[in-house]
């Protein structure tokens, strides 16, 4: 992901709808970035961090962004003038986002994810390094949308009988919960979450033929994997079994109990490996029960703090 990718996109979102309501009726199509600055910059700062500067233009506020001391304006197409930003002030985001300034940025946010992730299932489509051991997956998309992307599942790769084929995450081509569901349910039920609306993703994004070659097609995707995750950018990922927590950890263990139910930070992500929720595994409910006991706990006292 680089900025003048993002850039371009979200060109192609910016709408009437989207912009200021101070300055709606005075948004055209020829001028896009009018009235976009606020939510723009909260989606910079998002995907690259740095911290968001306001000066003002002709006696209108005016947000941009700054990444290791560089300004970065996305949205000075607007004016007409030369911008003076000497006097700027930094500006904590949280104040930028009001009710309604909030609204504008989820559904502009929502809308670049879109267009993100689509950009790297073109490159699934189109990868051929795994061609002999897997069969391509063939939905429009690699990922499987939730509600919000504030926890995301890492599986290991596609089932045989299941979201590639049926269309419906989880569950077969009769609609019926394929046996790994049914244990995730049980699971996040004890979060209070529908796990039939969490945001899920796969390791390895094809079917392999033969499970020998979990390993390869893991390493293969990984970079695919890490461009999904670096757009969703989750609060907690949880990964399912071991290949995805192999992939996504940082550093080698010996065996996958050592790490199952610990949280690690990691590249800025939070991960937390647990049983893979397969019943064939004695450890997939019973094991993982209290690890998402835990994990409850845990939200209940941020909650409270």
């Amino acid at each position: 992901m680089n900025i003048e990718n993002v850039r371009a996109l979200l060109l192609e979102c910016y709408s009437k709808d989207l912009c200021d309501p101070k300055f709606q009726d005075n948004w055209n199509e020829k001028n896009k970035c009018f009235g976009m600055d606020a939510i723009t910059t909260l989606i910079i700062n998002d995907y690259f961090n740095g911290d968001i500067g306001k000066i003002y233009v002709n006696e209108i506020r005016h947000y941009f962004n700054l990444i290791d001391s560089e300004i970065i304006d996305l949205t000075i197409s607007q004016f007409n003038c030369d911008i003076n930003y000497q006097n700027y002030q930094l500006v904590d985001r949280e104040k930028i986002l009001t009710e309604e300034t909030k609204n504008r940025y989820n559904i502009l946010k929502e809308m670049l994810i879109s267009k993100l992730l689509k950009q790297v299932d073109e490159k699934v489509f189109k990868c051929i390094a795994c061609n002999k051991l897997v069969d391509k997956f063939p939905n429009d998309t690699t990922i499987f949308m939730g509600k919000n992307n504030d926890i995301v599942l890492v599986g290991e790769a596609p089932a045989n009988n299941g979201w590639r084929k049926s269309h419906k995450l989880w569950k077969d081509i009769n609609g019926k919960i394929l046996p790994s569901g049914v244990v995730l349910r049980k699971l996040f039920d004890i979060l209070d979450r529908d796990i039939f609306e969490t945001t899920f993703l796969g390791s390895v994004k094809c079917y392999p033929i033969e499970r020998k070659n979990l390993k390869i097609c893991s390493k293969n995707c990984k970079n695919i994997m890490l461009e999904q995750l670096k757009i969703l950018n989750p609060k907690l990922i949880i990964t399912l079994g071991e290949f995805p927590t192999r992939n996504l950890l940082n550093f080698t263990f010996n065996r996958f109990a050592e790490v199952v139910g610990n949280i690690y930070e990691v590249n800025g992500y939070k991960i937390l490996p647990i049983y893979h929720p397969s019943p064939i595994s004695p450890k997939s409910y019973a094991g993982n029960f209290p690890i998402f006991e835990k994990l409850r706990d845990s939200y209940e006292r941020s909650k409270n703090i």
